[in-house]
């Protein structure tokens, strides 16, 4: 039993509770626009990334993540919108921005020429904040050999070398593009780490990866493009409390908790959703001690089927929960499922669901 992520199965992450107040954005952009004659590269982009986070880019080759970075640089000119980055505006303040941020390409180009300790020290030497020290601190960690010329690097450790550069920079913010692309699975948790410690110390962090274990592992927020539209936006404390659950029934309809009104949906065999299916979410209701913010769908197979002969005809279920897992078991333990299993919904189900489209439905979309 198998289902595709399509959005129309997700649920709607709700809003985080709470009264604190949230972090001042750092970096704001509203309606941010770019055009190359007919083609968009980026359009109406609005979002803001808050101070002291890690805040995750996600989509597809092509999804406009670049284009967004480099406009928040100032290294390119909107067709319309505006964005502020530590203050500035990128097309007014481009240089006195740019001595704020570190930033890693995702094709960084360094001297062919020098040695990786002359790399070091030129770019320590040029940015008002660099450290020469700090950076060869950083290229030991990652294991990298210094005294070998760039020309005689393998890839890998020319994206070592780049890492030192930028991860050495003191600045406010800190824009990395695929910064663990070429690295070992080792080097790649050295990264992570030092990603963690720029956060601990108060720096903001914009980190575009296709990588999801390692935007789940660092990241506070992430934002989803797609075909240069903002699609989706997502505290990853929300999807934390997103689980999905696998099992067999022989009952056509499984019933809710009380106070939760659900719509079944179903799937076809081969995983793909039913397109008869409303795909209806359902949420707590007053009275219930399931609060608000709990929520579920259930999808079941269109068909049920004899996984054994002789066997009754089981229908295959698949239940999304949003909210605390431990205020759903024991409706759960009541279902009485067969051959159940219980997982993290996750970043990959997310990701999927806004690659393949239709990601307005499924709860922060833009």
């Amino acid at each position: 039993m198998k289902a595709s992520a399509s959005t129309a199965d997700l649920l709607p992450i709700p809003e985080s509770g709470g009264g604190s107040t949230p972090a001042r954005p750092l970096v704001m952009v509203r309606n941010l626009t770019k055009q190359y004659g007919d083609f968009l590269a980026l359009s109406d982009c609005s979002l803001d990334v808050g101070q002291g986070s890690v805040f995750g880019l996600l989509g597809p080759n092509g999804a406009g993540k670049t284009t967004l970075i480099r406009s928040l640089l100032g290294f390119l000119k909107p067709s319309a919108g505006s964005a502020s980055v530590c203050g500035y505006d990128p097309q007014v303040d481009g240089v006195t921005l740019r001595e704020q941020v570190a930033y890693l390409p995702g094709d960084a180009r360094l001297p062919r020429h020098m040695r990786g300790v002359g790399v070091l020290r030129f770019f320590a030497e040029m940015h008002p904040s660099g450290n020469f020290e700090r950076s060869q601190e950083i290229a030991d960690r990652l294991e990298l050999n210094q005294r070998r010329h760039v020309a005689f690097m393998s890839t890998g450790m020319r994206q070592k070398l780049a890492l030192s550069v930028v991860l050495s920079l003191s600045t406010p913010l800190l824009i990395l593009d695929e910064p663990t692309a070429n690295l070992d699975p080792t080097i790649r948790a050295i990264v992570l780490d030092l990603v963690l410690e720029a956060r601990k110390a108060g720096r903001t962090v914009i980190f575009s990866s296709h990588v999801l274990s390692e935007i789940e592992q660092t990241c506070d927020r992430v934002a989803f493009l797609r075909h240069g539209r903002l699609a989706l936006e997502l505290n990853m404390s929300d999807l934390q409390q997103r689980h999905r659950v696998w099992g067999m029934s022989p009952q056509g309809k499984l019933e809710p908790p009380n106070g939760i009104s659900v719509n079944l949906t179903s799937f076809d065999r081969d995983g793909s959703p039913s397109s008869v299916s409303d795909g209806v979410v359902g949420s707590a209701g007053a009275g219930s001690s399931i609060n608000a913010k709990h929520s579920i769908l259930i999808a079941r197979d269109k068909e049920p089927s004899a996984t054994v002969a002789g066997e009754a005809e089981l229908y295959g279920y698949r239940i999304d929960l949003a909210g605390d897992l431990s205020h759903w078991l024991p409706w759960l333990q009541q279902l009485s499922l067969r051959r159940t299993r219980i997982e993290p919904l996750g970043l990959r189900a997310v990701y999927d669901s806004v690659h393949f489209g239709e990601a307005l439905s499924f709860g922060e979309a833009k």
